[in-house]
């Protein structure tokens, strides 16, 4: 925690600040200090320092931590984020630290996954160093029947942090998918709890994963025609920390927005929609094929099969064929 407070202040204090500055602000020896600052530089950090200034920080690595994130999030946000270098998934990590802390808009945030996990237990492919692994909290007082939107909500916030931070516009595949290039780069897994004596919402867990700095070429050979990654589109390396900064400053607006908002977000994703008009394969195994035709007003996919019958998808999965 210590480095991280000392990096916050080296980030946003323009030109050299004193060691003596530092440790009075922090309540911190000047021992603290100079150890935080070595601890950075052998994380990449370049820090310069000065007998009679103090440090500068010159340079910094596309690194996903606590110190990054509370350099943009400030320290109020921040009591309600915790951040890992490696977990088995985000999800598992909020569910079980939300027994003891059920605050609305805890995040957990990864480096990296070893169980990141997809939609129907299929994993997610969840290297270090170059993706956002991200889940939040979500705590709604409504019936689940007005829940089953959220995913595409969240698909909505994220493309909207996406477009702010690096701005392209991505597009989403019905009902979770990110799209660029017609590839995917973003899905996102929404878990529900509900009280079994109620029947109300005790809890929805939302896991966001996002490749942003993937190099191309680096995907396993089962995803390398599919997958793509922020960089590979755009050929640009992106903060990692500013568009995690970016996404949750969008779900804490879609938990304010909820429900209230839905007009806003269905528009916006009937806008950024890639399913309607084409030809789709329903996968669950029955082989159909149907057409496409709108999504409806609970973010359902309006379908017409070829003998004429519709169907309004509210789950599943799908498949757009190649034209």
């Amino acid at each position: 925690m210590t480095r991280d407070l000392v990096l916050s202040i080296l980030k946003t204090r323009k030109g050299y600040v004193s060691g003596e500055l530092i440790s009075q602000e922090l309540g911190l020896t000047r021992a603290a200090v100079n150890l935080a600052v070595k601890s950075l530089r052998k994380d990449g950090y370049v820090i310069l320092s000065s007998t009679k200034k103090g440090y500068i920080l010159k340079s910094a690595p596309d690194r996903l931590s606590a110190g990054e994130l509370l350099t943009i999030l400030g320290p109020e946000r921040m009591r309600t984020v915790s951040v890992f270098d490696t977990v088995h998934s985000t999800n598992r990590v909020l569910s079980e630290l939300a027994y003891d802390d059920p605050t609305d808009g805890r995040i957990v945030i990864a480096d990296a996954q070893t169980g990141g996990r997809g939609r129907f237990g299929r994993s997610f492919f969840s290297p270090d160093g170059c993706g956002i692994y991200l889940s939040c909290l979500f705590r709604p007082e409504t019936p689940p029947s007005s829940s089953v939107s959220v995913t595409a909500w969240t698909a909505v916030a994220v493309s909207r942090a996406v477009e702010t931070v690096c701005g392209v516009r991505p597009g989403i595949k019905w009902v979770n998918d990110l799209i660029l290039g017609g590839k995917k780069f973003g899905g996102i897994l929404t878990e529900m709890s509900i009280e079994g004596e109620s029947g109300r919402i005790r809890q929805i867990i939302t896991g966001i994963g996002i490749n942003v700095n993937n190099p191309p070429g680096s995907f396993p050979d089962d995803l390398c025609a599919t997958a793509t990654s922020l960089y590979a589109e755009t050929g640009t390396i992106f903060s990692r920390a500013e568009l995690a900064c970016e996404i949750i400053r969008e779900l804490d607006l879609l938990r304010t927005a909820w429900p209230g908002g839905q007009d806003d977000y269905l528009r916006e994703y009937r806008g950024r929609n890639i399913t309607t008009g084409r030809t789709i394969l329903l996968m669950d195994g029955s082989g159909r094929t149907a057409e496409a035709e709108s999504i409806g007003e609970d973010f359902s996919l309006n379908i017409r099969f070829p003998d004429g019958s519709t169907e309004h998808l509210t789950s599943g999965e799908i498949s757009i064929r190649q034209a």
